[in-house]
């Protein structure tokens, strides 16, 4: 007689894995963040540094965890869209910022 196989258990487990550690991250940095804000024990400068850090790294985990950025055949097909969605968005607020500061003085 043969076993049955248990490659599909031990594939759900592991993801179910990887999503309570993404969730755990998750939480973590959420905590942190809100933690930082109300201790006010920083400036404003690098309080704001400090959350931006922990947003940028919550996108990661976020990607990682929860998207599978590179969990595809072609992963890095997948990371060069986020880029140029990343590029865009990036040149799309930059000049809406531009536009507005040096937009007044015309009038």
């Amino acid at each position: 007689m043969s076993r049955p196989s248990t490659h599909a258990s031990n594939t759900a487990s592991g993801s179910l894995w990887m999503y309570i550690v993404g969730f755990v991250i998750s939480i973590a940095l959420t905590v942190g963040a809100l933690w930082l804000v109300l201790a006010r024990q920083f400036s404003t400068g690098t309080l704001l540094t400090v959350i931006l850090l922990l947003a940028i790294l919550q996108i990661g985990v976020q990607m990682f965890f929860f998207m599978h950025i590179t969990d595809s055949p072609r992963p890095q097909f997948n990371l060069w869209i986020l880029g140029l969605g990343m590029f865009f968005t990036f040149v799309v607020i930059a000049g809406s910022v531009w536009i507005m500061s040096f937009g007044a003085q015309g009038y």
